[in-house]
This record gives structure tokens, sequence and C-alpha cells, in this order.
């Protein structure tokens, strides 16, 4: 996968896209490095696409980091 490419989950609200894109998170694994919270707090992020982002990671074996 080259590093331009996406592999966030596709059901992800436009606003939660766009926050995402805009602080330039586009792999799954950035995440491992961040909090929930941390996401949270980017505008456009809401429970239901933090739920998804939670649930992708884990079918990697992935989680959040602790924050």
């Amino acid at each position: 996968m080259k590093n331009n490419e996406s592999d966030l989950p596709t059901g992800l609200a436009k606003p939660a896209q766009r926050a995402l894109a805009g602080a330039g998170y586009l792999q799954l694994e950035q995440f491992t490095k961040l909090s929930e919270a941390e996401v949270l707090q980017l505008h456009g992020m809401g429970p239901k696409a933090l739920e998804q982002i939670r649930r992708a990671l884990a079918e990697k074996g992935l989680s959040f980091a602790n924050g």
C-alpha cells in the first residue's frame, strides 16, 4: 500500500473523513500512537466514527494508545 492511500474504514461520515485527512491521518497504524480522546478532539470526529476506527483497528490486532 502506498503512503498516500488510506486504509481507514470506508463507512466513515464525510466530516470525519475530512477531519482525519486534514490532520494527516490516512493509515490505521497512525492511530496506535494516539489516544481516543486526542482523535475525538478533531473537528468532525464523533463517537460513531471513533467506534468504526476502533473496530477496524481491532480487526488488524491494533488499538488506540492508552491516553
